[in-house]
């Protein structure tokens, strides 16, 4: 997203304590020595676009698009992100994946901690294995007549994804320990699948959307449920795809 103008986030939840925006896909919540050469990050241009600062309190990976919440002050943020740490705060995905996935299950499957750098796997740092959960439901299903592999046909499923723990890409990695691969995921994902939806469907994107986000609020204490639409990639797909259960 290197020297091109951004188009003003969409604010989907603010008060005087939190903000949450609708993130696109490809835009970083914030510097990263993974990718030194970005120059728009979502906690600056949030910051540009409402004239204060902005903490965060989780965050997406850069290819996931959805909601994304911002604290307005270092001790909100301190209590938004003890929440999240505490599995207070509910999470609900949406996602793209290869073949037939089961009606509904759990994926109770630890996970190594990643590295979050170069120095850290050069110095030889290994990290245990966390617990990790995933609630999956899935919505629709899909053939399609396209060769994939060894396969005549080509399979997908629209899952709904509702992580119980936060390790990193973890909606990701559990799918893949299924054998059900997320649709545009380059790192975890399959590339003849990937390949496929980039030349068929023009789609160039990771299928993972974080549809809603839902919490007790740090000071007023009331139920807040913020939900974020697909951007138009997503929506132009599903509606090819004859997938109306979601918006």
């Amino acid at each position: 997203m290197n020297n091109i103008e951004i188009e003003p986030l969409e604010i989907l939840y603010q008060d005087a304590y939190i903000v949450a925006i609708n993130k696109p896909s490809g835009l970083l919540v914030h510097k990263s020595p993974i990718d030194k050469h970005e120059t728009h990050f979502a906690l600056q241009e949030l910051r540009n676009q409402i004239g204060q600062y902005v903490y965060p309190v989780h965050r997406l990976d850069k290819p996931t698009s959805g909601v994304l919440l911002f604290a307005l002050s270092k001790e909100i943020a301190q209590m938004m992100g003890e929440a999240f740490r505490n599995n207070e705060v509910r999470k609900e995905y949406i996602a793209v994946v290869r073949g037939y996935v089961d009606d509904k299950g759990v994926i109770d499957h630890p996970l190594k901690e990643m590295l979050d750098s170069r120095a850290q796997k050069e110095r030889g740092i290994t990290k245990e294995e966390q617990e990790a959960q995933t609630e999956y439901a899935c919505l629709e299903r899909l053939e399609l007549p396209y060769a994939v592999s060894r396969y005549p046909v080509a399979r997908y499923s629209l899952v709904k994804l509702k992580p119980q723990t936060g390790r990193k890409h973890q909606l990701r990695r559990h799918m893949k320990h299924i054998h059900h691969h997320m649709i545009g995921d380059t790192k975890h994902g399959r590339g003849e699948h990937n390949k496929l939806f980039r030349e068929k469907f023009g789609c160039h994107r990771l299928l993972l959307h974080a549809k809603q986000l839902s919490f007790v609020h740090p000071v007023t204490q009331a139920y807040i449920c913020i939900d974020a639409k697909m951007d138009e990639t997503m929506h132009r797909l599903f509606k090819s795809f004859g997938w109306d259960s979601v918006e």
